[in-house]
């Protein structure tokens, strides 16, 4: 076994340094470098989206997958790297039992008939929850769990190197510091034959001092650089997650909408829904199934073109109201799609109002003499 004493006395030393450096810091004995504000907040960004990705993370996993149980299952299976199991669903299972009591109550009985019915029904609504939960496995939890596996340990590290480098920067300037009192002490003292050896052995430590804060100085900016563009890939992040969580949203809408119709059709089938109300979705009727949204809104979501306020309003021709308006800081850079959009920039100030029949999703954003709609979701909204 190859074991280097130097190295480690060499590591041990630079430890004991960096702890004692630490100590005084914290008991107010030691200076400390401070970072710039830009990358205070940089690092305060970072460990809000940290934090509140988990909780998402989590919730999302629970709202999935309420079974406790079948959660660590599936960790396990994921931490082994081997293939998750395919899971029957509740409503698969319920369908399944129906139909089995169906057989053994009388398929031809009126009993038997409806539990067939329902629990078709329930099946087809357990196999739509199982592409539901399969789609935003993948499209919104697996993206936010690679980000915190992935991104985050890189970041998480790379600041702990920066930590480590600002210590030894700091101990640096204390040696030095410490050297050049010493040195001045010295250079005080009477002019003796016998105090010139010392003199020069104060000032040979002195300019070590420096010649070892120099390069602290520059490891600490270096790995400062580093960790900064780092940080700034949050931003990227954000976009990101945004991108996915419309599409966990539409996956949601399409369960719905696809649950809704299934039952619909069910009530059909048991007789209960007059044939002119199933078969026109805009009629005025209600459903007697009290959980059930009316049948005019079987389109859950209807998609909004983001292209348009109200049909015909051109945001150009737009007058701002008398009151209302607000200031908005800019978060991240977007490209105008159409003439219509306005054109941002990261961290630029805008005046912002709503008009009425606006998508809620977006704003007319002024800048100058330049106007048209922005993203709700780019923007911080100031009081």
């Amino acid at each position: 076994m190859d074991f280097n004493v130097k190295k480690l006395a060499s590591d041990a030393g630079v430890f004991f340094t960096r702890a004692v450096q630490f100590t005084e810091e914290k008991l107010g004995q030691a200076e400390k470098t401070e970072l710039d504000a830009h990358f205070e907040n940089l690092l305060s960004r970072a460990d809000i989206t940290k934090n509140w990705t988990e909780k998402i993370l989590r919730q999302t996993e629970v709202l999935l997958q309420p079974n406790p149980s079948a959660r660590v299952e599936e960790f396990l299976y994921e931490k082994l790297e081997r293939k998750i199991p395919s899971r029957v669903t509740n409503g698969e299972l319920l369908g399944q039992y129906m139909t089995e009591a169906a057989s053994d109550f009388g398929a031809s009985s009126p009993y038997g008939q409806t539990l067939i019915k329902v629990g078709e029904t329930q099946k087809r609504l357990g196999i739509a929850e199982r592409d539901f939960i399969h789609s935003s496995s993948i499209n919104f939890l697996t993206p936010l769990r690679n980000f915190l596996e992935g991104d985050w340990r890189t970041i998480s590290k790379e600041r702990r190197i920066l930590q480590n480098r600002r210590l030894d920067l700091d101990a640096c300037k204390a040696r030095l510091k410490k050297a050049k009192a010493a040195e001045a002490k010295a250079a005080a003292l009477p002019d003796f034959q016998e105090t010139r050896p010392r003199n020069y052995v104060l000032s040979a430590s002195a300019s070590a001092a420096e010649h070892e804060l120099r390069v602290a100085q520059t490891e600490f900016d270096r790995q400062a650089e580093v960790t900064r563009l780092l940080l700034e890939g949050i931003s990227s992040t954000h976009v990101n997650h945004l991108r996915c969580l419309h599409e966990f949203a539409e996956a949601q809408a399409t369960y719905y909408a696809q649950c809704y119709q299934y039952m619909v059709d069910l009530q059909k089938q048991l007789g209960r829904f007059p044939s002119t109300f199933v078969g026109n979705a805009e009629a005025a009727a209600s459903p007697p199934l009290s959980a059930s949204p009316p049948a005019a809104t079987l389109p859950l979501l209807q998609a909004v073109s983001p292209n348009t306020v109200d049909g015909t309003l051109n945001p150009a021709d737009v007058k701002p109201p008398a009151s209302g308006t607000r200031k908005a800081k800019v978060l991240y850079d977007y490209e105008a799609a159409d003439s219509t959009e306005l054109g941002l920039r990261a961290d630029e100030l805008i005046t912002v109002y709503s008009l009425p029949g606006m998508d809620p999703d977006w704003l007319i954003g002024e800048r100058g003499n330049q106007k048209g709609k922005v993203p709700v979701t780019y923007l911080e909204l100031l009081s």
